[in-house]
């Protein structure tokens, strides 16, 4: 794992676009992608750049169970709003929310996720250690599943809707397996209320307590980080 500590937030947010644009030249084709505010930055310089993903595939890590497609908070909105429309793939996937049965979708990305392989894989944090909707607890060969969300995850996407009661209470999301199948991974963690999960990352114990300590195993993880740790 390598540790990269980059204190100016513009500086760190143009090395995370540096790292897509490496992969590509070192001929990446599928980019597994991640929502949420820490990635919004990240997105924009990728928008600015000259970066063209135009023959490559992309696969989002989650989606909210019971969101329209066409809501401003689901993650295809937000993908379109914050790269797809300016940068767009050959192909991008995501978990389908609407899906009459969720176990069934999440079973069938699950398939496709097996059928390729991820080049690049991006990479958030929750507060409490969560990748994807992965929430603490979850094995580490889970597969793509139907993940209930906890209050603090509820909590902490409250900000993005008119009250928590609007926020979702189920997730698809990858697998910790199906992300521990990408080539590389490049995680971001930026601010303070991020400290705690990527310390138990940089210094714990691998636990399923703390899902992001699964990467501890991985052979190619960028941390890019503000915080000192």
């Amino acid at each position: 794992m390598k540790l990269e500590v980059i204190s100016n937030l513009d500086e760190l947010y143009t090395r995370g676009m540096e790292l897509f644009k490496e992969a590509k030249e070192n001929g990446a084709k599928t980019f597994g992608l991640a929502t949420g505010g820490t990635m919004i930055p990240l997105y924009e310089k990728i928008c600015a750049s000259d970066l063209d993903f135009s023959t490559c595939e992309s696969f989002n890590l989650d989606e909210y169970v019971g969101l329209p497609a066409t809501h401003t908070e689901s993650y295809v909105s937000f993908m379109k709003k914050h790269l797809f429309n300016q940068k767009p793939f050959a192909k991008s996937t995501l978990p389908n929310g609407e899906a009459k049965d969720a176990k069934a979708e999440a079973a069938a990305y699950e398939q496709k996720l097996q059928a390729t392989t991820l080049d690049f894989q991006l990479l958030g944090i929750g507060v409490n250690g969560h990748i994807g909707f992965n929430e603490p607890g979850t094995p580490f060969d889970a597969p793509t599943h139907v993940v209930t969300l906890t209050e603090s995850t509820r909590e902490a996407n409250a900000r993005f809707f008119h009250s928590i009661n609007e926020v979702p209470t189920e997730a698809i999301t990858m697998g910790i397996s199906s992300i521990l199948r990408a080539k590389q991974i490049v995680l971001i963690a930026v601010g303070e209320k991020k400290r705690a999960a990527l310390e138990a990352l940089i210094h714990g114990e691998k636990t399923i307590d703390v899902p992001v300590t699964a990467l501890q195993d991985h052979a190619n993880v960028i941390v890019l980080t503000d915080l000192t740790i």
